[in-house]
């Protein structure tokens, strides 16, 4: 794990081909790390599962739900919270990454406020989650499944959540080994895919 106090766009989609993300030092001003895990997390399309209430939950569509409403407030909303790996630098990375189409956001909206969302990086046939937040109730689960829908239709190949945990347990995410992810991840890098598009409410 290597840090860096500058990285450059071409840097940071490099890593993300080598199965490295970046996460800022929440003491350590300035400072990012890269990240490998030797176990990593993912979601596999084909099992991703939604309990029964979050799927009635999202027929009734209590929230719009959109891909790239407003992705910088999408990052700064993740990113409020006690301690946090997503700096100033991060955003405007992620920004950056957003406005060439390699970064995408879905977002959960009562009416004009922003109740939850997640963000993360798209690279031909792969997403590689980032972070989520919710302001009321299973907004960002919303956008989990809003995402996971989109995914499939479009024969997408990786849903990387990078680490799991028991939230991420629930809708079907495993840990694998470091040599399988690397294959899946080739995998899913070399295909083509066509920029994303606002969905419909």
């Amino acid at each position: 794990m290597s840090a860096d106090h500058e990285i450059t766009l071409d840097q940071l989609i490099g890593a993300y081909c080598q199965g490295f993300f970046p996460m800022a030092h929440p003491e350590e001003e300035n400072q990012i790390y890269w990240h490998k895990p030797e176990m990593r997390g993912i979601i596999p399309l084909d099992q991703f599962h939604i309990p029964k209430n979050l799927a009635k939950l999202y027929d009734k569509r209590p929230y719009s739900l959109w891909f790239d409403r407003d992705f910088e407030q999408t990052i700064r909303s993740c990113a409020e919270r006690e301690t946090t790996w997503i700096s100033e630098d991060i955003i405007q990375l992620y920004v950056q990454l957003h406005e060439l189409g390699l970064a995408s956001s879905v977002e959960a909206w009562d009416q004009d406020e922003l109740v939850g969302g997640l963000y993360g990086v798209v690279i031909n046939k792969a997403f590689f989650g980032e972070s989520m937040f919710f302001k009321k109730t299973d907004a960002s689960k919303l956008c989990l499944v809003h995402l996971v829908k989109h995914l499939v239709e479009n024969d997408f190949v990786l849903l990387d959540t990078q680490y799991i945990n028991d939230h991420l347990r629930q809708f079907g995410a495993i840990e694998i080994p470091g040599d399988e992810y690397e294959v899946l991840l080739q995998k899913a890098i070399v295909q083509t895919t066509e920029a994303h598009t606002e969905l419909e409410e």
